[in-house]
């Protein structure tokens, strides 16, 4: 079996968003690039249930060069956004939340500083009609300068340096819609400004903010001995 590491990797993001609730049944996909060819899941499949040897792999003409099941009918958007970004990996889902957002609204805006791990407030493409190349149009142009968007009356994507990582932004996308849409239900949510972001900018570069870090000192601390001292 050609790419077995790839396609077990999409079968375990699959049941991943499955199991998280963020994709029900058919809706939603998943790929992975591989230099010039691309491992992505199958059309009308379960996504709770996709097993590695059911993955197909295309070329970037959409054409199928290994496996015997059709790909998903939105190629045009994976094979787009990889064109266009430094993607290595897309994600792609109808979770409520998001598109929930994605019904009502044009941006889901800045309401908390975690925004920023997807590129800032986050688009919401124009509607067009599943599969198509209107849809992948508007998708790419909703990406630019960002890690992931949402798609009007449709759902989410996102994208990363591999499968794990544009599950992780989906997942965070989904956490920022479900924030955003509890927050309108009690008052009107403080949208954070440039200003705002710009600072927490400069404070994660400052701290290293999402990274752990041991603790360092001069000398070793004996709290034992420091209690007996007190």
């Amino acid at each position: 079996m050609k790419f077995p590491a790839e396609r077990q990797a999409l079968a375990d993001a699959s049941r991943r968003l499955a199991a998280g609730g963020l994709v029900i049944g058919t809706a939603g996909n998943l790929s992975i690039r591989v230099d010039d060819l691309v491992v992505i899941t199958p059309t009308g499949a379960n996504l709770a249930d996709l097993e590695a040897e059911m993955m197909p792999i295309i070329d970037f003409e959409g054409t199928v060069v290994d496996g015997d099941l059709a790909p998903t009918s939105e190629v045009h958007l994976h094979l787009d956004v990889y064109k266009a970004t430094s993607a290595a990996a897309i994600a792609h889902a109808h979770a409520m939340a998001s598109t929930a957002v994605a019904c009502t609204h044009t941006e889901l805006p800045p309401i908390h500083y975690t925004t920023l791990s997807l590129g800032g407030a986050i688009r919401v493409a124009p509607y067009a009609t599943f599969g198509s190349q209107e849809l992948a149009d508007h998708v790419v142009a909703a990406l630019e300068g960002r890690h992931a968007a949402l798609m009007a009356n449709h759902g989410s994507v996102a994208y990363g340096k591999d499968i794990e990582q544009a599950c992780e932004r989906l997942e965070h996308l989904e956490w920022l819609a479900e924030l955003h849409s509890r927050a309108i239900t009690i008052g009107t949510p403080r949208v954070l400004t440039d200003k705002d972001l710009e600072n927490v900018i400069m404070a994660a570069l400052s701290m290293n903010y999402g990274t752990t870090q041991k603790i360092t000192t001069d000398e070793p601390h004996d709290h034992e001995n420091s209690e007996a001292s007190a």
